[in-house]
């Protein structure tokens, strides 16, 4: 305890980290996946490719493969990433493929006649998207999507593996230094502070989800049918 105490400082800043890391792609997980979900089940035919193609592209590769992708090849194509915006966009990347399925999934899961009243009643293709289907469809896109976006908290440690300073890679450090200047093996304390650490996020995540899950299947029973 009083290693932990002596570095808070550096895992605090590692924290820090992985706190932005994980918001920023979560935010765009979501965006991504409901707008490739979302073109999924367009009546258009060339954008249901664009969707199918993207995401039996991203969720074909591996998280690691596609993190290490985005890294190393960005700068061959003129784009200079940081290692944190690299692992922000290959987590992204990634996740939005993966909630493009879920969300894709909960749209289609709508009864199409619900779809068919809406435009019966002069609704514009948008208006039925966002005012009858989504609504519907949120019940079931939530707790598969809340699943995901956990996964994508837990994978913000892949930054470790290229140099990004978050809160896993500042546990290594410690570790290692504490090894080598001391002479001392920290690795089991050190390791249960951070299983610690990271449960607690996932399941606030966790938690936040299931009351939202909860509001919306509310909602969903007061809410009268087309």
């Amino acid at each position: 305890m009083s290693l932990i105490v002596e570095n808070a400082p550096l895992f605090v800043a590692g924290l820090w980290a992985t706190l932005r890391i994980a918001v920023v792609t979560l935010i765009a997980s979501t965006l991504i996946g409901f707008a490739i979900g979302t073109m999924a089940t367009a009546r258009t035919a060339w954008l249901r490719w664009i969707a199918r193609a993207y995401t039996e592209v991203l969720r074909a590769v591996p998280l690691i493969v596609n993190l290490f992708f985005v890294y190393f090849v960005a700068p061959l194509l003129g784009l200079a990433l940081s290692p944190y915006l690299a692992v922000v966009v290959g987590l992204s990347l990634w996740g939005g493929a993966n909630a493009a399925e879920v969300v894709r999934g909960g749209l289609l899961a709508v009864p199409r006649h619900q779809r068919e009243t809406a435009r019966a009643l002069g609704l514009r293709e948008w208006q039925v998207l966002l005012l009858v289907v989504i609504p519907q469809a949120l019940r079931a896109i939530v707790p598969a999507l809340a699943g995901l976006l956990v996964l994508l908290l837990q994978s913000t440690s892949l930054g470790a593996l290229v140099g990004v300073s978050e809160f896993f890679r500042v546990g290594q450090l410690v570790i290692e230094r504490t090894t080598v200047m001391q002479g001392l093996d920290p690795a089991f304390g050190i390791y249960a502070f951070m299983l610690a650490v990271y449960f607690v996020l996932c399941s606030a995540l966790t938690l936040v989800s299931r009351r939202l899950e909860r509001r919306l299947g509310g909602r969903h029973l007061a809410a009268p049918a087309l």
